[in-house]
């Protein structure tokens, strides 16, 4: 326990006289809360570093300044003062120290330690001799991951304790699991250990991208059903090594140079980090994690790496042979060493120079930069960030510039009566709703939606010119080549023909240009005609809500104008005690009468009128 009264020169005596061993410090404030746990080859040396205010940044200074009392952990190497330094951390999570940001939601998935172990998703780390294969970062992925095992692999899902005698004694009866072909049937002894075994070391080979392994072991059970005349069990291994094949196909990228590495590429700044990883087995990139890290204003960029490197393989089984990085870390060899320990290997830390693995750092520094953008755009600071939407959206659509407004128009009118229009504003991917904009057609009184596109674009384009307000980036129309023209056209007058406009039809999803006679046709999947279709649809549902607005406007107008006695006054009184025509005609003249300003023979005429 840290002596919570200690005064401050003290403190400086206890930091000067401090072991020279390797080990651990423990920073606590006056409260006995600890602050900030670090690790050094000489303990007195690194302690006795806060005493010179001088070469203190900001946030170290704010540090020292709570420090009311140290404690020391002495190790025997470097390396194990590292271990205990990362205990220490994860159990009592200090303020000031580096930290994965968010790490307790970090997703893996765990094989337990059972004698018939299951796989799942979890985000609880403990020390039960189980399995964990993560942190991972992007859930879905995950569950598709976890989708494929359980198609492959006939695990139990299960939670009973199967031992030697609950399994003789048959006291677990078999589940619908068994009877669907999804578990192999432990419970009742229908599997035995060996092979159950077998099916999970495959599993974990899976898992570490050894995908060629799993094929060889299916279509070595597929073989033995093929010869023991069992063509329904064959057909089933033959279906599930085209699945785990087309599942590598598009998952993984082929690197036949890279055998098992893990690349990880850091941006620093001020208050926060990335570090983006990319993962290789077996020659496959199994994809990339970015990890977000707090806490970095008062490291140096080395430290912030050997402090990510500490927490991540800390908290992970797949250590690679390699770590590959773009900043050289802090106490790289101890790291090297540390590593090398926990996969009872050899394990390299360095910098790439050239070829495949240099390339492949280029295309970790691409991602982490869009990775980044992201990070501080969504925590509010100034920066030209553009969604991956909307990127998407320029190259499909061979756009000049990144549609960042984006405005779309649609009419709606019920056989030529009471045609309205409706501009929707979209910015960087989301609804502007306070920008939306509805319009009554005046100038066309037949149907013709090609003229009443006319108006709204001629209406809404010269007063944004009128006003000097901002034009968009691309203007969607609800319809095809035709309304797409005319639109086109009434842009060209108005001076604004660079204005790039699209239709986007509704029974076949094209997207039609005015200059080019055949559609555009994209993938349903494609998520540039996933945002337009999200786009021209708001602005459908906009439209229609006011065309209805003005109907049911006009509806209670053209029936309570005929009503003689019934000024504008008491008709608004009407609708403000019974909201709706319909709710007026299903009640009694004495009901009508309680409206103020409704008498006897009134109520009477209102009565009669609705009646007839």
């Amino acid at each position: 326990m840290a002596n919570q009264g200690i005064e401050k020169d003290n403190l400086i005596k206890k930091m000067s006289s401090a072991p020279t061993d390797p080990g651990c410090y423990i920073f606590r404030d006056k409260s006995g809360k600890i602050l900030y746990i670090g690790k050094a080859r000489n303990l007195r040396n690194r302690v006795k570093s806060y005493l010179s205010k001088g070469d203190l940044n900001p946030k170290t200074s704010v540090l020292v300044s709570k420090v009311n009392d140290v404690e020391f952990f002495v190790t025997n190497s470097e390396v194990e003062a590292l271990i205990l330094e990362n205990t220490l951390i994860k159990k009592h999570k200090p303020r000031y120290n580096i930290c994965l940001r968010d790490d307790k939601t970090y997703p893996y998935i765990k094989i337990t330690n059972e004698d018939f172990p299951r796989v799942f998703i979890t985000r609880r780390v403990i020390d039960d001799g189980s399995k964990y294969f993560g942190p991972y970062t992007d859930v879905k992925s995950l569950r598709n991951t976890l989708r494929i095992i359980n198609k492959i692999f006939q695990i139990r899902t299960c939670k009973y304790s199967l031992t030697g005698e609950i399994i003789e004694k048959k006291k677990v009866q078999l589940c619908l699991s068994y009877h669907i072909k999804k578990c192999g049937g432990p419970c009742q002894g229908l599997v035995s250990k060996d092979e159950y075994d077998r099916m999970i070391n495959k599993v974990e080979a899976f898992l570490e991208g050894r995908i060629d392994e799993v094929v060889d072991y299916l279509k070595e059970k597929m073989d033995i059903a093929a010869k023991e005349l069992m063509f329904e069990e064959a057909a089933r291994y033959r279906d599930q090594i085209r699945a785990i094949q087309s599942y590598a196909r598009k998952q993984f990228v082929e690197l036949p140079d890279i055998q098992n590495i893990d690349l990880v590429y850091f941006i620093i700044e001020s208050r926060t980090a990335l570090a983006v990883l990319f993962r290789v087995r077996s020659g496959k990139l199994m994809g990339k994690e970015p990890f977000y890290i707090g806490n970095v204003e008062s490291a140096g960029t080395g430290e912030v790496v050997s402090g990510f490197l500490e927490r991540y393989y800390s908290s992970t089984s797949l250590i690679p042979d390699e770590v590959l990085l773009n900043i050289e870390p802090d106490n790289s060899e101890i790291l090297t060493e540390w590593l090398s320990s926990l996969r009872g290997k050899k394990v390299r830390i360095g910098i790439p120079k050239s070829g495949e693995k240099l390339r492949l750092m280029m295309i970790a520094e691409k991602n982490a930069k869009l990775q980044f953008e992201e990070l501080r755009y969504k925590e509010g600071l100034k920066v030209d960030f553009v969604p991956k939407t909307l990127r998407s959206l320029k190259k499909d659509l061979g756009l000049e510039n990144y549609p960042r407004r984006i405005e779309a128009i649609d009419i709606s009118n019920l056989k030529g009566k009471q045609p309205v229009g409706s501009v929707i504003v979209f910015e960087d991917g989301k609804p502007k709703k306070s920008e939306y904009r509805r319009y009554k057609i005046k100038t066309v009184e037949r149907i013709d939606d090609y003229a009443m596109i006319s108006e709204v674009v001629r209406r809404r384009y010269g007063r944004l010119m009128e006003e000097g307000k901002r034009i968009p980036d691309l203007i969607l129309i609800d319809g095809g080549k035709g309304q797409v023209s005319v639109a086109k056209k009434e842009l060209d007058s108005l001076g604004l023909d660079n204005v790039p406009v699209i239709g986007l039809a509704k029974k076949l999803e094209e997207i039609y240009f005015p200059s080019l006679k055949d559609p555009l046709v994209l993938s349903k999947a494609s998520i540039s005609l996933i945002l337009l279709r999200r786009i021209r649809d708001e602005a459908h549902r906009f439209a229609i809500s006011y065309h209805r607005l003005r109907r049911k406007k006009e509806g209670i107008r053209s029936v309570l104008d005929e009503i003689p006695g019934l000024g504008k006054v008491k008709r608004i009184e009407l609708m403000k005690h019974f909201g709706s025509v319909e709710k007026l005609a299903s009640v009694s003249k004495e009901d009508i009468m309680k409206v103020p300003g409704i008498g006897k023979k009134l109520a009477e005429k209102i009565w009669e009128h609705l009646h007839q």
